[in-house]
């Protein structure tokens, strides 16, 4: 695979050159390690592609996690406790996850377990490898990156995509680098509230 293009949310990409050019070059590499044209298997039986090879998301997803791993890229979740009250909510958010429950029960709310989880932290950085439906990579975006910034264990979420170009070979539905741009763009530079690094790939 090949970086095609890379988009730096509040200046994701200058923090990560700046403080940690080691795990920037580390995620350049395992980008450029994944051979494409291994992850060629899916066999397509859609109607306008029916029976044509198109590149696997699950092969692709393996190849990137195989490399990660190896490189002590790691899974971390962050659990949070929530309740149907809005104003406990924001009282609560900011708190460690044990006294955010406490807090709801003193409340006389019932408190509900939750949490979220990112495949790949390593050195307070995120990575997540999307190549899901448009809806994943708005919640990473807009929900998961965001859960570890302000739970205070990442810096900064870096986000691999396909270009359009890529996409165009695989099933219907798969997010890719140019749309969530232009929906990034047009929230208005402060949202999501992180800094990102948004990579689109191509073979």
């Amino acid at each position: 695979m090949k970086i095609v293009e890379t988009y730096s949310h509040l200046n994701g990409l200058e923090f990560l050159i700046v403080h940690k050019p080691k795990l920037w070059e580390e995620i350049k590499k395992v980008i450029i390690s994944v051979d494409a044209e291994k992850c060629k298997t899916k066999v397509s039986k859609e109607k306008t592609m029916k029976g044509k090879l198109l590149y696997s998301p699950i092969d692709m997803n393996s190849a990137f996690s195989k490399l990660l791993r190896a490189n002590k890229w790691e899974e971390s979740r962050v659990s949070y406790w929530v309740t149907k009250n809005e104003k406990l909510i924001r009282k609560t958010l900011i708190i460690p996850a044990e006294e955010q429950k406490k807090e709801i029960e003193a409340a006389g709310e019932i408190p509900i377990f939750s949490y979220n989880q990112t495949d790949f932290v390593k050195d307070r950085v995120a990575v997540e490898v999307q190549f899901g439906k448009y809806s994943f990579v708005a919640y990473d975006l807009f929900v998961k990156h965001i859960a570890f910034y302000v739970g205070d264990r990442i810096d900064v979420g870096v986000e691999i995509l396909p270009m359009k170009s890529l996409q165009a070979q695989m099933s219907s539905g798969v997010g890719y680098y140019e749309g969530e741009l232009y929906n990034i763009v047009r929230q208005g530079r402060g949202v999501p509230a992180v800094p990102l690094i948004i990579i689109g790939i191509a073979p």
